[in-house]
């Protein structure tokens, strides 16, 4: 089998196609053929060496799969049954699903739900799970269309695109905010969003407290911006956290959470357990199926050219998802 596998040279890691034995797999009491994967930032740092994403080396990179069951030691799944996998540390401490075939235990598994395909379900990949597993955390927190606009940041991100389109579809007003708001303002909007501002735009100086616009956000940036955000969320509104791309660190006040009731939700999509997935990944196949699926979906790859997608995403040059077909 061939495998996009990520090993230690003299310059650091890096990633390459070679191929290996099925017995090589870490592992797992499921054989899946993986016939499609996808690039999120995550695999970028990677395979580009950028990031210390792989624990343990060699190890197959690529932390979403889909495919069917080759062969299963589980009654749950038997061969021929089309299923998902997305996190549960594949390209971690796992072989990932950049890899003809993935060795995993059956409690990583889904069957693939009914309403999306293969193709689809890796459109979505982890950034789409993870946008979905956001609303539902707000949504079951008693978040509300009528309750006013809803922030997305790093809206030009996977989780961001997917964010605005699945609570455009619900009746939500979605601000979207990007740096790249004068160059992708138009495509934002095409996905749902009702206006595109910067980030400056919610600077507040290091005040405590602002004027309470917002009823909720989705933020993948962290940092300043999260602070200053939850500054200025309406009483009892919720921000979801699903990332740090302005940093780890977290400087606000009690005030927000004790003054207005704002709700602090973190998203840890890697170890969600299956009851939530399965109703998520049910979600995602019905009423939140992505609207802009194939447009926010605009590429698809063989392994060959995951290389070079990579390096195009960690130079911020790369918009939209891509998937890897595995089989190409």
């Amino acid at each position: 089998m061939k495998a996009l596998r990520i090993v230690d040279t003299d310059n650091g890691t890096r990633a390459d196609i070679t191929d290996m034995e099925l017995s090589e797999l870490s592992d797992g009491n499921v054989v899946i053929k993986s016939h499609y994967s996808s690039l999120n930032f995550k695999d970028a740092l990677a395979i580009t060496g950028k990031g210390k994403i792989a624990r343990k080396r060699p190890l197959n990179a690529g932390i979403d799969v889909a495919g069917v069951v080759e062969s299963s030691d589980d009654d749950r799944f038997a061969p021929g049954d089309e299923v998902v996998v997305t996190g549960w540390f594949m390209s971690e401490t796992r072989d990932g699903g950049f890899a003809e075939y993935v060795r995993i235990p059956a409690e990583c598994v889904v069957k693939k739900p009914e309403g999306l395909t293969l193709w689809q379900t890796m459109a979505l990949g982890t950034a789409g799970f993870t946008a979905g597993m956001a609303v539902k955390r707000m949504t079951d927190n008693f978040q509300k269309p009528e309750d006013g606009p809803v922030l997305v940041t790093g809206a030009t991100g996977g989780v961001g695109m997917f964010a605005i389109d699945i609570l455009a579809q619900a009746g939500y007003e979605v601000v979207a905010v990007s740096r790249k708001a004068e160059a992708e303002g138009d495509f934002l909007k095409k996905l749902g969003a009702s206006d595109v501002i910067t980030p400056d735009a919610l600077d507040l100086e290091g005040k405590p407290l602002g004027k309470p616009v917002y009823a909720g956000a989705i933020d993948a940036v962290g940092g300043d911006l999260l602070a200053n955000i939850v500054a200025q969320v309406q009483p009892y509104g919720n921000v979801a956290a699903i990332g740090l791309a302005g940093g780890p660190k977290l400087s606000t006040t009690v005030m927000p959470f004790i003054l207005r009731g704002v709700s602090l939700l973190g998203i840890h999509s890697v170890e969600c357990p299956n009851t939530w997935r399965e109703e998520i990944w049910g979600n995602l196949s019905g009423g939140q199926k992505p609207a802009h699926l194939d447009t926010i979906a605009n590429q698809t790859v063989g392994l060959a050219d995951v290389h070079g997608v990579c390096e195009t995403i960690m130079a911020g040059e790369n918009t939209g998802r891509t998937v890897v077909d595995i089989q190409a």
